[in-house]
């Protein structure tokens, strides 16, 4: 792998665990405070583990694709 390569890599990556932390934050923000009474809900739910899994999948997987293009949108070239 060159070394262009790499550092771009790192730079994805370290936007997508930027992503996937917010995802999470927020999610449990989201159930802590007890929205549209999601916890009550989720909680109610004979599998309330899978529920709760795709939940925080679900934002995770979009706030880590979110962080990702805003990186790439921002991200200016170096001269």
């Amino acid at each position: 792998m060159q070394p262009e390569e790499r550092k771009l890599l790192t730079f994805m990556a370290g936007h997508l665990v930027a992503g996937l932390a917010a995802g999470l934050v927020f999610g449990g923000a989201l159930i802590a405070t007890n929205v549209a009474s999601l916890r009550t809900l989720l909680f109610a739910s004979p599998d309330w583990w899978l529920f709760g899994l795709l939940f925080f999948g679900g934002l995770s997987v979009t706030f880590g694709s979110l962080a990702m293009g805003v990186a790439i949108m921002l991200d200016r070239p170096k001269t």
